[in-house]
């Protein structure tokens, strides 16, 4: 039976574990220049829809490490603008790739991997994720933080990170806030998903809308952009909501004294974040930026290897 990755929501704990332990092996093979090339003669389709720094290049630059190779298929360059199915598109290519990467609206993602033979990974719709989370849980382990009772907040907007990230505490037991201006919440169904999964892991989900209570007794500050791809045009209405909720020096004082900071970037400086904050001794963004690539072959390895 083939295997995509929607969301972590579709994850084991065993198998979010496993992503977790091959990135350790396969980033520390890496570092010592060994080789490791499990997918030798396997062919990664890119479907990207969005713009994307990290997520495109540590895709094609992983698959390329490990021995394959990455086609980025535009869609415009394929038959959709002539009519040809999603579903078509997807039987089609699955006769011709080993693993397909989509970044895309939620509803052609689920849409196209119905109708695949082959792996299907999620590199970010407008409701998730996971190939970001999951490189986040890799670096806070890094950093020799036990994910079990972790005390993370997520300051700003309920996004597809924030929506990822809630799934992935609920399943490890994750003590987790959510704090935004109202009206900004995360999705109502994940919500009362995740809080009810979280109780079963003994861990917990929260919204306080207050950043500065929010963020008290942190292991962990997250923040992403206010203003997503698709939602320019209320950019002027969010920059307005959301000044309060900035991550600065004001706010990380409130939290622990070791407290980190995560941003799965890209960043607007001076927005979401300020400068002191993001190339401050607390940031760990650039180690999350850096472990995309090893997570990602962690990915591809256990995904495309029969």
């Amino acid at each position: 039976m083939k295997k995509d990755l929607i969301s972590i929501g579709d994850l084991s704990i065993e198998q979010i574990q496993e992503i977790l332990e091959v990135a350790r092996y396969i980033k520390d093979k890496q570092k010592r220049g060994e080789q490791c090339q499990p997918l030798k003669n396997k062919t990664l389709g890119l479907i990207f829809q969005k713009p994307s720094t990290r997520t495109r290049v540590s895709f094609e630059a992983g698959m390329f490490q490990l021995g394959g190779k990455a086609i980025s298929l535009s869609l415009n360059d394929l038959q959709f603008s002539r009519g040809e199915t999603t579903g078509d598109t997807a039987r089609v290519l699955s006769r011709y790739l080993d693993g397909v990467v989509i970044r895309s609206e939620h509803r052609f993602l689920v849409e196209f991997a119905k109708n695949a033979s082959i792996p299907v990974i999620n590199g970010l719709t407008e409701l998730f994720h996971p190939c970001q989370i999951l490189s986040d849980l890799f670096t806070i382990q890094e950093q020799g933080k036990n994910l079990k009772n972790l005390h993370i907040t997520f300051v700003g907007d309920g996004n597809n990170i924030c929506h990822s990230l809630m799934q992935a505490a609920a399943k490890l037991g994750m003590n987790m806030v959510i704090s935004g201006p109202k009206g900004y919440e995360p999705s109502r169904k994940i919500i009362n998903q995740t809080i009810k999964e979280a109780k079963k892991n003994r861990g917990s989900i929260k919204i306080i809308h207050n950043p500065l209570e929010a963020v008290r007794g942190a292991d962990i500050i997250y923040t992403d952009t206010w203003v997503s791809m698709g939602q320019e045009k209320e950019e002027a209405k969010r920059l307005k909501d959301f000044i309060s909720y900035q991550v600065n020096k004001k706010l990380l004082e409130k939290a622990k004294s070791n407290c980190l900071v995560m941003h799965c970037l890209p960043a607007h400086r001076g927005q979401e974040i300020t400068s002191e904050v993001i190339d401050g001794k607390h940031s760990i963004v650039w180690e999350q930026a850096e472990n995309r690539l090893h997570v990602q072959k962690a990915i591809l390895t256990l995904w495309l290897c029969k």
